[in-house]
């Protein structure tokens, strides 16, 4: 009979930076970090981390299975492009279970929608995994100041830049002021997206057709072409995609049609880069209950939201962190023009 050595015990680790003049947190002091094995103890040294293994029964909530809210929601509209704050149940973006590990240590990203919803949880978890982040928002200014002072929390640097990425000048500007004040970008995040509702298309104004388009395709472009110049070898672009891509919500017409170009930006775009060694890939959300849904959807449709998946509930932002962490993770160096589904179970192909 071949003898099966058993796994050796699950251990969590406690870090402090050992490396350069500016010491990484992660998380802030007297915080914990988890590693799966001792073995994993090699890995954080090679970054720069000094751990100190702990066992993991002393670890407490942290590291327990979270439950979140199934449908039916209550009753609630917004005006568009909706707050974090006033939405109800409140979002779950990792404010206190994500648990950083230094995979991120020292690079420097831009994310645009950072302020609620899925951008506020790449914002976060990219902080405590050892980033600094700049944060583009239109004008949701104190959900952007949360996402800030969280950031901030990290002992990362938190860059708010409002306005409208729809305008090129806008874009440019969101890259040099990375640039002056990160001295770099290594993670480029297009998350920011517009959306609204309509039963028929007699109802899409032109204006609207072309604003969706603007902010969501038109902008992923000129950021792209901006910040690409200036992105070394080992660099991460990562577009926020969607299931309407591959599954379009005929009521959602403008918004499915640009996530379907989307796709195929980031299909074409990381061949086109990958001979400089910058990585483009894609997440494809499922439902998720962000601001955008009270602000974009009839109540009905609220109510019910992510009914429709096999796993029966909306997503949280929260749960879609750990995609854009692996994605810009530099040991990611082979995973490029690939889409990550984050749909609840609800396949996509």
């Amino acid at each position: 009979m071949r003898r099966i050595a058993s796994a050796p015990p699950r251990l969590d680790v406690r870090v402090a930076s050992t490396s350069g003049d500016q010491p990484a947190r992660f998380p802030p002091p007297g915080g914990r970090l988890r590693a799966s094995y001792p073995g994993d103890a090699r890995a954080f040294r090679l970054r720069g981390i000094q751990p100190e293994l702990i066992p993991s029964e002393k670890m407490g909530d942290c590291a327990m299975l979270k439950t979140y809210p199934n449908p039916p929601y209550p009753p609630q509209t917004q005006a568009m492009p909706g707050l974090t704050s006033v939405m109800d149940p409140r979002p779950d973006h990792g404010e206190s279970s994500y648990v950083g590990s230094g995979r991120l240590a020292g690079r420097k990203a831009i994310i645009t929608g950072g302020d609620s919803g899925i951008g506020r949880a790449v914002a976060i978890a990219y902080a405590r995994e050892g980033a600094d982040v700049l944060i583009s928002y239109l004008h949701e200014h104190d959900d952007a100041a949360e996402v800030k002072e969280l950031v901030e929390e990290e002992g990362r640097k938190a860059v708010l830049f409002p306005g409208d990425i729809g305008e090129p000048a806008q874009c440019r500007s969101i890259v040099s002021t990375a640039l002056d004040t990160f001295g770099g970008i290594d993670i480029l995040v297009n998350n920011a997206a517009h959306q609204a509702t309509f039963k028929a298309i007699e109802d899409i104004s032109d204006d609207e057709w072309d604003l969706t388009f603007r902010v969501n395709v038109h902008a992923m472009f000129y950021l792209t072409k901006a910040a690409v110049p200036h992105m070394k070898s080992g660099g991460s672009i990562i577009n926020t995609a969607s299931i309407n891509s591959d599954m379009p919500n005929p009521t959602l017409l403008a918004y499915a049609t640009t996530k379907g170009a989307i796709h195929n930006f980031t299909a074409g775009l990381a061949q086109l880069l990958a001979k400089r060694g910058i990585r483009v890939n894609a997440v494809a959300p499922g439902p998720i209950w962000t601001p955008l849904i009270p602000a974009t959807m009839p109540q009905d449709a609220v109510k019910s939201f992510g009914a429709d998946v096999p796993m029966g509930r909306a997503g949280q932002p929260a749960e879609l962190a750990t995609a854009y962490v692996m994605l810009a993770d530099p040991l990611s160096s082979y995973v490029s023009g690939a889409t990550i589904a984050v749909t609840g179970g609800r396949p996509f192909i």
